[in-house]
């Protein structure tokens, strides 16, 4: 079997490393589809994209607020150098204006919070947020422990059914690094 690479587009986990020389190029072929994730124009904090690449195929999984980013962002993976298949897995959330009110709420309170103008002040604020059919995910990477409960003390404030929070901090992206 050929090398893996499993990662989301701020985290990057390998998972078995059997061909060194496959392994670096799936690795690279990933860090180029990121590249192309992060400067798509219209990626935003509401959306989350994670991928994977396996003997060049890309599977792109997460969930995007409007169907073209979907085929945007499939298209883009597909450009890059080394990319021999790209499977799109990629859902549409549901259109709603509940969840467009609460994904806007929660955002504005976790990078209005002080704690996090450092984060809202990037390029690509870390911090996604995720509504489904008022469930929410966060989403991303956080400097640390604190930092992850506050922004989830701040998501669950708004009367959601439900929050998720898959933020992970530098010191557990780091330890999945050294991993690789």
């Amino acid at each position: 079997m050929g090398a893996r690479v499993v990662a989301t587009v701020i985290v990057i986990v390998a998972v078995s490393a059997p061909a060194w020389a496959a392994d670096r190029e799936d690795l690279q072929i990933f860090q180029d589809v990121s590249r192309q994730v992060l400067r798509y124009p219209h990626f935003t904090i509401f959306d989350s994209i994670h991928a994977r690449v396996e003997d060049g195929v890309v599977t792109l999984g997460g969930k995007v607020t409007m169907p073209y980013k979907r085929a945007d962002l499939a298209a883009r993976a597909a450009r890059v150098s080394g990319v021999a298949e790209v499977r799109n897995e990629i859902a549409v959330l549901p259109v709603s204006s509940w969840d467009d009110e609460l994904r806007f709420r929660i955002a504005r309170a976790i990078y209005g919070n002080s704690s996090f103008w450092t984060y809202g002040a990037m390029a690509n604020p870390p911090i996604h947020i995720v509504v489904e059919n008022g469930r929410v995910t966060l989403e991303g990477v956080v400097n640390s422990n604190v930092d992850r409960m506050i922004a989830r003390s701040i998501a669950s404030s708004f009367g959601a059914f439900s929050v998720t929070n898959n933020l992970k901090t530098d010191a557990e992206i780091s330890a999945e690094l050294e991993r690789l």
